[in-house]
């Protein structure tokens, strides 16, 4: 049988502009020993770390491990673009569930650079042809930096398939500001009203002002998971587990719909989310607060209904009703999400982890969901991968 997994401690440092945090070592360490000390424990403790970043050399894992401690463990490196800490969540899940460990580190950080992402080899074939290829067929625009021209052409795909407004897409960022205001780590505090954002200069006229895009961002965040029979053999905390969990890549329609909802990942969350349904045998009514992957204002709108959290097509009406907030049918992300909280590539799966950890223990503060008792995490990387992750209150 399957070990039930456990999210023995969460740790994670507030999010700063880059130029504006410490070296991505220090960071990570910083969310590493704030989980070792969450679930009480020490590093040697530890049996295997699975260390996520996207900006860095190889075995950056490593130097960032080293500061926490040198016991000999297997350290694992990880990059799997924007959805590169879930991936490490996944492959440390994988690892206690199945048995081969007892008790993992997963941690993520990243060290950004201002401005737009983009490709750093220039002198080799790019992950990027075959999406470039079909943004190009589908909306054109090549002046604009890559994830805005992906991410900006799927929510004009949503506007002409469904009519949807771009105000749908301001209501959005300014929720995110709302909670963001409740959460101490994150990067951008300021509450914004939904004219505000409107009335930002805009990246792409008609589909997206500055303010619908997530700001580069350095930080870093940690779990540290173990099975139920170590948690309780050691006297640690079993209060929230992993009910289930799914990881997808691309399927040929990611290019054969000639959809950028679909370039963008909507069919891999979509697939990724049954599954977990599937696996958990419950349906996205069952959810009591979810974060998702808002990279663009315009990728949370597609995700509502990717998982199911409403109609196709019913996103507009879904965020007018006020169901994506407190109050609503399920809170999205409560932490101000990656349009407040920042995206710092490698943390921001881990980041997800620690606040939906907290919400289910009940910890949470200023920005608890009342009563929550599951949670759902979606993390979204292009090229492409999808982990979605459903957790339970046990206790």
């Amino acid at each position: 049988m399957a070990n039930r997994v456990c999210i023995a401690g969460v740790g994670m440092i507030a999010f700063a502009k880059p130029g504006a945090s410490e070296p991505y070592h220090l960071m990570a360490a910083r969310a590493g020993r704030q989980a070792l000390a969450d679930a009480g424990i020490g590093y040697d403790a530890l049996q295997q770390a699975y260390v996520g970043y996207v900006y860095g050399d190889s075995t950056s894992g490593q130097k960032a491990v080293y500061e926490l401690g040198m016991t000999g463990i297997p350290v694992i490196n990880v990059n799997n673009n924007c959805s590169t800490g879930s991936t490490a969540l996944f492959l440390a899940r994988q690892a206690v569930e199945s048995g081969a460990a007892d008790c993992v580190l997963a941690l993520g950080f990243e060290q950004m650079k201002p401005g737009a992402l983009g490709t750093v080899f220039d002198d080799r074939p790019s992950p990027f042809e075959d999406f470039d290829r079909e943004a190009e067929a589908l909306v054109g625009m090549p002046e604009l930096p890559l994830a805005l021209r992906y991410f900006g052409g799927a929510g004009l795909g949503h506007m002409q398939k469904y009519g949807t407004p771009l105000e749908a897409f301001a209501r959005i960022r300014a929720k995110a500001s709302r909670h963001a205001a409740r959460n101490p780590l994150a990067l951008l505090r300021k509450e914004l009203s939904t004219e505000d954002v409107m009335n930002a200069p805009m990246l792409w006229p008609g589909v997206m002002t500055r303010l619908m895009a997530c700001p580069p961002t350095c930080g870093a965040a940690a779990a540290v998971l173990v099975s139920e029979a170590y948690a309780r053999k050691n006297g640690l905390r079993t209060d929230v587990a992993i009910r289930a969990q799914a990881m997808t890549t691309d399927r040929p329609d990611t290019f054969d719909s000639r959809d950028m909802m679909k370039v963008v990942g909507a069919g891999m969350s979509r697939a990724a989310a049954q599954s977990v349904y599937e696996q958990a045998g419950i349906g996205p009514e069952d959810l009591d607060v979810v974060e998702l992957h808002d990279c663009f204002a315009h990728n949370e709108l597609i995700t509502y209904e990717a998982l199911g959290l409403c109609p196709e097509g019913g996103a507009a009406a879904f965020i007018d009703a006020g169901d994506n907030t407190y109050g609503g049918r399920v809170v999205t992300n409560p932490s101000g999400g990656l349009l407040s909280k920042g995206h710092p590539l490698g943390a921001t799966g881990l980041a997800q982890c620690y606040e939906l950890t907290h919400q289910l223990r009940g910890t949470a503060e200023q920005r608890q969901v009342d009563g929550a008792r599951v949670a759902l995490q979606h993390n979204l990387g292009l090229g492409g991968a999808c982990v979605v992750t459903l957790y339970e209150a046990t206790a």
